[in-house]
């Protein structure tokens, strides 16, 4: 086709129109109750608190769930609010080679949508995995500069996934399919500046809620730049100098970016999981981390680029310290969500680690590996070397490490054994009628 944005859209709703190949459809399903669990277990933050506030100031019809919540409200802010929480906690998934965190938006537009349009399970697991499909391609068409600009390539790129899932939802043809991801590809949001505040999960809900806009647009005749793409004022060439739109249109139905998605054992940013691992396996060496006397830690330079705040004050900030997780994991022993609460943050502990540790980059280091060393009072060294961190495509989070995880975020807000009906619903996707009885699942009982 003469435009990209038509042959990514008339590829992508061909693809549609047959079932998903086993492996991307098991790897959705992953995808899918990982990104359920991050929704819910972060529904109760001040943060989901105020766009709920929001939209009941604004008399928002109660038109569609929040995960985690018994509130119903509009089809806008059901989106932003779950595409909020899906991220906050920086626990969903992260494809490695654009970073781009695909499903909590891509979920947002499902739960937002779904109780109007009413897709089958199986057609909403492939609006899933081609929303999360056509953000990763868009998203290593553009990358790695896109994102080394300062871009937050999660919304970025996101949005375009959105208006392709909200597109099957809403029944769009081919074409229409192409006007809705034109439109969106000027509707983006985010910057990296973000990282470690509430705006930085606002961008994947954001996303969510201006992909339904733009899919909504186009199935009412709303127009777009059949170029958007291509030209050299686009969308491409403006967010990249180094385009590659093979990446994005090529072998389509044969390649799949989704399958190279990852999930997370630890909360934070990503590049800061292997000093994580390091951190932990040094704990066993070491009994007592008041005798710590330096950390030194060699890494990819670009995990003091994106994670080198050496105090954060804040949870939100300690997602984006490499150091505070070397430190909790050396402290605590472990590292989840109670390792970045403001309280366990600023406690004399770990700051005193922190402020013992230092990130030394080394363009050798590969981005998932990572060599630690403590010197000890007494003068013994402990040392060890992560070669792939854990949760990375060399070591994949195995199927019940990835329900161990997603049980410890549902069942503190939904209670005890609600985590397997919703692994068990998402597994039978295919044979759903709707996804009622699975979102009925995601939110309390009002009894």
């Amino acid at each position: 086709m003469k435009h990209i944005a038509a042959a990514f859209a008339h590829g992508l709703h061909a693809l549609a129109q047959r079932p998903l190949p086993p492996a991307v459809a098991e790897e959705a399903k992953r995808s899918f109750v990982n990104v359920i669990g991050t929704s819910i277990g972060a529904s109760m933050h001040p943060g989901v608190e105020a766009i709920l506030a929001a939209a009941q100031e604004l008399g928002a019809a109660p038109e569609a769930p929040v995960p985690g919540r018994t509130e119903r409200v509009d089809l806008h802010f059901s989106a932003l609010a779950t595409g909020f929480a899906g991220h906050l906690d920086d626990f969903d998934d992260t494809h490695l080679a654009t970073v781009i965190h695909p499903a909590a938006s891509v979920l947002a537009v499902l739960t937002a949508l779904a109780p109007s349009t009413r897709p089958s399970g199986a057609q909403a697991l492939t609006a899933f995995a081609l929303g999360c499909e056509a953000q990763l391609r868009v998203g290593v068409s553009i990358s790695p500069e896109h994102y080394d600009r300062g871009w937050h390539i999660t919304g970025t790129c996101g949005v375009i996934g959105c208006a392709l899932t909200a597109g099957l939802l809403l029944g769009l043809d081919a074409d229409a399919l192409a006007r809705a991801v034109s439109i969106a590809a000027s509707m983006f949001v985010g910057q990296r500046e973000a990282f470690g505040t509430m705006t930085k999960p606002y961008h994947p809900g954001k996303a969510a809620a201006n992909g339904i806009a733009a899919a909504r647009l186009a199935l009412y005749g709303q127009q777009a730049a059949d170029d958007v793409f291509e030209a050299e004022g686009g969308y491409s060439h403006s967010m990249s100098t180094r385009v590659d739109f093979e990446q994005m249109n090529g072998q389509l139905g044969e390649r799949w970016e989704l399958l190279f998605n990852t999930y997370k054992p630890y909360p934070c940013g990503i590049v800061a999981h292997p000093a994580i691992d390091a951190g932990l396996e040094l704990s066993k060496q070491i009994e007592d981390a008041t005798t710590i006397e330096t950390i030194e830690v060699r890494c990819h330079p670009l995990v003091p680029e994106l994670m080198g705040n050496p105090q954060p004050k804040d949870g939100l900030q300690a997602r984006f310290s490499a150091i505070h997780g070397v430190a909790a994991a050396l402290c605590d022993r472990r590292v989840g969500l109670a390792q970045y609460e403001d309280a366990r943050v600023v406690q004399p502990d770990v700051v005193a680690l922190r402020a013992k540790t230092r990130l030394v980059p080394d363009t050798k280091v590969n981005r998932d590996e990572v060599f630690i060393e403590a010197r000890l009072s007494g003068g013994r060294v402990a040392a060890h070397h992560v070669e792939h961190a854990r949760g990375s495509l060399a070591r994949p989070l195995t199927q019940d490490e990835l329900m161990d995880k997603v049980r410890l975020l549902i069942e503190p807000v939904l209670g005890a054994g609600v985590t397997g009906h919703i692994a068990a619903a998402v597994q039978d996707l295919e044979a759903a009628a709707n996804l009622d009885a699975l979102f009925a699942l995601c939110v309390p009982n009002k009894d």
